[in-house]
């Protein structure tokens, strides 16, 4: 199914890169493994509190913090996700203005027909 995520991901008839696509499916499979740990260690966490052992208990302060670090890696994650999106599309949207450039030199421009 990883595979198949990005496969067909297009932009006004543009494909996005190969490379980029691979960049986000990287992230993407780590997000979901951070995110799969995480529920295993709120799992745990819930059992130690509801055992009421003092050494348990204790333990959950580190397995709290080990989640806390865990969320902020996927913050980071989704932050450069999101800035190689930006920068993605950014890059389509100059190729689709580079190829507006007539013959002669000069930009072309679009007519607006009035509904008249």
């Amino acid at each position: 199914m990883e595979d198949e995520l990005f496969s067909g991901v297009v932009n006004n008839g543009v494909e996005i890169e190969g490379k980029v696509l691979q960049t986000f499916q990287k992230n993407f499979v780590q997000v979901q493994n951070i995110l799969d740990q995480n529920r295993l260690l709120i799992n745990e966490i819930n059992q130690n509190q509801e055992a009421k052992v003092a050494d348990e208990l204790t333990r959950n302060v580190g397995l709290i913090r080990e989640l806390n670090n865990n969320i902020k890696r996927v913050v980071d994650l989704y932050a450069n996700l999101s800035d190689s999106f930006t920068k993605s599309m950014d890059a389509c949207s100059e190729g689709e203005s580079a190829g507006m450039t007539r013959s002669d030199g000069r930009v072309g421009q679009k007519r607006i027909r009035s509904s008249n």
